[in-house]
């Protein structure tokens, strides 16, 4: 019982993959690393994009999106309307 051993394949086939039953010994840092990679990358984009952020209109205080956390013309434009006592 348990379907037989593994098929016999060519051993001169090469694939980016790692070909048949490809498993590398180091699977796990490998997606570690890459895991790590694309959260630098998403962090890089997003302070990107927040830094860049400009709204023509401020919308009222009491609306929410979002952004109202990160922008940084939003988040100033606030503070100067609690120093002014609105």
């Amino acid at each position: 019982m348990g379907g037989g051993g593994k098929i016999p394949y060519p051993k001169h086939v090469w694939s980016p993959a790692g070909g048949w039953y490809g498993q590398p010994a180091n699977w796990k840092a490998n997606t570690a690393v890459m895991g790590a990679v694309l959260v630098a990358i998403t962090a890089a984009v997003w302070n990107l994009s927040a830094n860049r952020e400009y709204r023509d209109k401020m919308p009222p205080p009491g609306r929410f999106y979002p952004s109202r956390y990160w922008s940084k013309q939003v988040v100033e434009h606030e503070k100067k309307l609690k120093e002014q006592g609105q």
